[in-house]
This record gives C-alpha cells, sequence and structure tokens, in this order.
C-alpha cells in the first residue's frame, strides 16, 4: 500500500493486482504496461518490429481484443508510425494507461476483498514472527 509504483515494481504485487484487474475485466491495462517494458528491453530491431506489430494489432487497433482505453490521437500516432517503430513509439500509451491503472484501478484495489485479506494475512504472520 506504499505506492502503486511500488507494486507493479514487486513480482508478486503484479501478480496480485493483475488478479484484481481480471475481476474489474481489466487485466489488459497491467498485460500491456508489461509488454511495453519488455518491448522497450528489446535490442533486435526485428524482434521489436514483431512486437511492435502484435502489441498493435492486440492493445491498440480499434475493437483489438485487448483494446486499451487511450486517446484518439496517441492510437493515431501509433498507428501511424509501426511501420517503422522506435523503442519509445508506445511511451504515450503506456503512460496514459499507467495513469489509468493509477488513478482509477489501484485505489479501488487498496479498498478490494482481496487486497484486505492479503493484509489481514501480513498482519497476522508479522504479530506471530515478533
Amino acid at each position: 500500500s506504499q505506492s502503486f509504483e511500488k507494486l507493479i515494481a514487486n513480482k508478486y504485487g503484479i501478480i496480485i493486482y493483475r488478479t484484481y484487474l481480471k475481476t474489474e475485466h481489466s487485466e489488459e491495462n497491467i498485460e500491456f504496461w508489461l509488454a511495453c517494458e519488455t518491448y522497450k528491453k528489446t535490442a533486435s530491431q526485428k524482434k521489436r518490429n514483431s512486437m511492435a506489430k502484435k502489441l498493435c494489432k492486440d492493445y491498440i487497433q480499434p475493437h483489438a481484443p485487448k483494446e486499451i482505453n487511450i486517446d484518439s490521437p496517441a492510437r493515431e500516432a501509433i498507428i501511424r508510425n509501426i511501420q517503422k517503430p522506435t523503442q519509445s513509439c508506445f511511451d504515450e500509451a503506456q503512460k496514459i494507461v499507467y495513469m489509468h491503472m493509477e488513478r482509477d484501478s489501484y485505489p479501488r484495489f487498496l479498498g478490494s476483498d482481496i487486497y484486505q485479506k492479503l493484509r489481514l494475512q501480513t498482519d497476522r504472520n508479522d504479530s506471530v514472527i515478533h
């Protein structure tokens, strides 16, 4: 509960948060964000081209199977630039998705049964250790 940034920097935090997002039917947000992190670290231009097309097909194009909620200018810029994708071509969309998660889903996550049960369990484990 320290911060959204710390939650998604932790592999277990991501797993728990993704589980929560599934209950909201919005797991495409964390999946897209994670895919962008992988994309940015991909050194091979050939592999990045392939990944960019897949990201666009799965998340960006209108009516994509896991379409993310981004504004039209961001969507159109990605679709325009996908022929020659750069390492940063998804940055704007990734920022928008991050903001949605941090401002919308994360506060609801902190009030969710999933998080509350985990917190209770952690509190109990801490009291046993001390």
